[in-house]
């Protein structure tokens, strides 16, 4: 019997159903990239100036942020949650935007997981003992990740030598949320978190917190000019590229697209969001 115009076989069919479900080809797979909130999103930023040619897949895991102030189990839970929702969208490669996160869970992370996964911590770590020249790195950050000692067990296991200064300071964060990063406010608050490390002689300071971008003007009026300042976002997006060329999964062609996805508040994260991103973020998607 004769097949109608256009029919196709039950075994045709299947075949197709599996080249539609296949994930595309290596290089042109998205890279995924997680942070606790909004404040990954300078990670964003630095990616796409970088690799303007490579597709993204953001999580902000809105609902439940901070991280900073949980227990280290429960950021471990959370940041492989948020990794098996970005695995399942077959990124090809994983970047822990949290610095809390990229403390506690990343070599976790590096070991589950096949595709791979790197931090904000290890490429801020490296950058800041090539730059020093006199020894006397700091380090600012959020509680969590200060506590966890991530940033001074990196910086002496590459150079034991240093003098390291670390300061928590919490409020850069609703500070750079809010938008009052070159106020009367901001500078009171850098004053008083930095004022003393101003005095001890640092030539290198480390942005161990991804929302600290955003206060660069006030944290330099503090510190002076002759403190180099390591962007954690530009210094691992530098990580992404060489990672990316050395496995030949580099995307060359075509112009990147950007996904965004929340655990909660999609409204808040567009407005805000834009801050850190240094644009409109767009089409904002709700993951429960």
């Amino acid at each position: 019997m004769k097949r109608a115009a256009g029919a196709r076989s039950p075994r045709a069919r299947a075949t197709r159903a599996r080249l539609k479900l296949r994930p595309p080809a290596d290089h042109a797979r998205a890279i995924g990239i997680f942070d606790s909130g909004i404040g990954g999103l300078t990670v964003v930023r630095a990616v796409r100036k970088l690799l303007p040619n490579e597709n993204l897949i953001y999580l902000g895991d809105t609902g439940r942020y901070p991280y900073g102030t949980k227990s280290a189990d429960v950021v471990r839970r959370y940041s492989f949650e948020n990794t098996e929702f970005l695995i399942e969208k077959h990124v090809k490669m994983l970047v822990v935007a949290c610095n809390t996160s990229s403390s506690l869970a990343l070599e976790d992370l590096q070991e589950r997981y096949a595709v791979p996964v790197i931090g904000v911590i290890e490429p801020g770590v490296q950058a800041a003992v090539q730059a020093t020249r006199n020894r006397k790195v700091g380090v600012i950050a959020t509680e969590g990740t200060i506590r966890s000692g991530e940033y001074t067990r990196g910086l002496r296991r590459l150079r034991s030598d240093l003098e390291i200064y670390t300061r928590a300071c919490p409020l850069f964060v609703p500070l750079a949320e809010e938008g009052w990063v070159d106020n009367q406010v901001a500078h009171l608050a850098a004053q008083a978190y930095l004022g003393s490390m101003a005095q001890s002689g640092i030539d290198t300071l480390i942005l161990g917190c991804t929302h600290y971008p955003l206060l660069r003007a006030v944290i330099r009026d503090i510190v002076g000019d002759g403190v180099r300042l390591i962007d954690s976002g530009e210094v691992t997006a530098a990580v992404v590229r060489e990672m990316l060329t050395q496995r030949g999964i580099l995307r060359r062609g075509g112009t990147g697209a950007g996904s965004f996805f929340v655990t909660d508040a999609p409204e808040r994260f567009m407005k805000v969001g834009s801050r850190f991103l240094g644009g409109p973020v767009d089409a904002v998607q709700i993951e429960r």
